[in-house]
């Protein structure tokens, strides 16, 4: 079958020709129909199986007719992220070239101005993030009651990211006579709560099964170490030894690791790009777009890329950490070996990772196999700059630099400063290293020791007053009030039991004190 038996106007299947497409992919040969009898649709597909298209003539078509109104758009279609959004974008741009329609693009890292100038114009199409969507909705500069179709794209991915309650919100405040269009990779029960609620009567697509890898891909895994730096090393590595390497995905799991892995492969002097999504706007659409040219052979990434992204002819990707869920696993290899061409899937696997591995393998349903040869890192000192901060950091702590510890570590700090801190070995047993060794500088030091009036002390060591002292303390001085609740100074005690010195006070008031008579 043709586009010309689709139902498709005029001007979009003029469009369709002139990118050089001929026959639709089998979700589009389904969905198509259904879109244009203004029924709603769930569509089941993997990305790269042309469902983009199949929402995006339809609605070209759908769109003919009709005009915008300010800050009242026509459609909405819902991304999980900005580069999908931007992605649907070019789309229209391709497609819509014949029409005068208005396509505004609200994602977040874009000044709120600028989308507001057009909304203000009026919008036919308005594809938009959930959170940005909102925010915009909230300040009370969009009004969504005049949407007529609505598009959910990538929903199992929304899903992940926690956006199923904005999801919700969205769809309780477009009119209740929309069009809905719903587009997933999986079903789990959360979405599939979703169709039921907001969807009315759909029609499902379902053009292929969901957890599959392409035959085209070779896929292998390769025993890494546990410590971070050791996968660093073994991925540097893999690098320069792939074979036919014309560019790749290199993927983490979280943002922080892909900033590590992409400043140490441009250290070790790789030409490699970053996209994550703490990253600005313009940094991220700068690094794709330099990958996609081919100026950046290389390029780090989170699941962000992994979903959806039109980036062709990529000849390699790289799980530098083995994904948690399955299905990411699937993603992350359908960026390569599409359109019948031969890629090549390499995951770097810890001890830590079977358990995700044999999630992997049972969900694709078969045995991904470990690469031969000897991939073994050996380390040297200047690893250690590897590492990451945090690391480091646990160290220095563990060692206690700057604060006394508990225990053990508190009777070492009553030790001289200028003494070797021990080893690690030495402070785990510090009791079987013996007295000499531990104080080497007091051997050294006989001088000290051969002091004269040091060893010999006789008045203090004989303490002759003693005894006197303990005839004081059992006749106490009258006039000396003991103190109450704590021991006396020593001072006091000397002072009080011995005679002083009166030569500085007058004659007169040494004579004593005659008591009158018949007292």
């Amino acid at each position: 079958m043709s586009f010309t038996h689709l139902g498709l106007s005029e001007k979009v299947l003029a469009a369709v020709a002139a990118t050089g497409y001929t026959t639709p992919t089998p979700i589009q040969e389904q969905a198509i129909p259904h879109v244009l009898a203004r029924k709603d649709v769930l569509g089941i597909a993997q990305t790269g199986t042309g469902k983009t298209a199949a929402f995006v003539l339809p609605m070209l078509t759908i769109l003919e007719k009709g005009r915008a109104r300010a800050r009242m758009p026509r459609t909405l279609i819902l991304e999980p992220t900005r580069e999908l959004a931007a992605q649907v974008k070019e789309n229209f741009d391709r497609y819509g070239a014949g029409q005068k329609l208005n396509v505004a693009l609200l994602i977040g890292g874009v000044s709120f101005g600028d989308q507001d100038a057009k909304l203000t114009r009026g919008v036919d199409v308005l594809i938009a993030t959930p959170g940005r969507l909102l925010d915009h909705t909230e300040r009370g500069g969009l009004l969504l009651t005049g949407v007529e179709l609505l598009v959910i794209d990538e929903a199992d991915r929304m899903l992940d990211m926690g956006f199923i309650p904005d999801i919700e919100r969205v769809c309780k405040l477009v009119p209740f006579t929309r069009q809905t269009l719903f587009f997933t990779a999986t079903m789990p029960p959360e979405i599939r709560r979703i169709t039921e609620t907001f969807l009315h009567n759909p029609q499902k697509v379902e053009v292929s099964k969901p957890a599959t890898t392409a035959v085209t891909v070779t896929q292998c895994q390769v025993p890494a170490g546990r410590e971070a730096h050791e996968k660093r090393e073994l991925l540097r590595r893999l690098l320069r030894e792939a074979k036919d390497l014309q560019n790749a995905i290199i993927f983490c799991n979280r943002k922080r690791e892909v900033a590590v892995v992409h400043k140490s492969l441009q250290k070790h002097g790789f030409s490699v790009g970053a996209l994550h999504g703490d990253m600005d706007q313009s940094a991220r659409t700068a690094a794709l777009e330099q990958f996609r040219k081919g100026e950046l052979p290389l390029l780090v990434a989170s699941d962000v890329a992994a979903r959806g992204l039109d980036i062709p002819e990529v000849s390699h990707v790289f799980n530098f950490d083995v994904p948690h869920h399955p299905d990411d696993y699937v993603h992350r290899v359908g960026r390569t070996g599409r359109a019948g061409r031969s890629g090549m899937a390499i995951s770097l696997v810890t001890p830590l990772d079977q358990k995700s591995m044999v999630a992997i393998e049972k969900l694709i349903g078969q045995t991904i196999p470990r690469a031969e040869g000897d991939f073994e890192v050996r380390t040297d000192a200047s690893d250690s700059s590897e590492r990451p901060r945090e690391q480091r950091g646990r160290e220095r702590s563990r060692g206690g630099r700057g604060k006394p510890q508990r225990g053990r570590d508190r009777e070492r700090s009553h030790e001289p400063r200028g003494e070797a801190q021990p080893s690690a070995e030495a402070r785990s047993a510090p009791e079987a290293r013996p007295a000499s060794e531990a104080r080497p500088a007091r051997e050294a030091r006989p001088s000290r020791e051969a002091r004269p009036p040091r060893e010999a002390r006789p008045p203090r060591e004989a303490k002759p007053s003693s005894e006197p002292r303990d005839g004081a303390r059992q006749q106490p001085n009258p006039s000396h009030v003991p103190s109450i609740g704590r021991p006396e100074p020593r001072r006091q005690r000397e002072a009080d039991s011995e005679p002083g010195d009166h030569s500085h006070l007058p004659a007169f008031l040494l004579r004593p004190v005659r008591s009158p008579a018949g007292a």
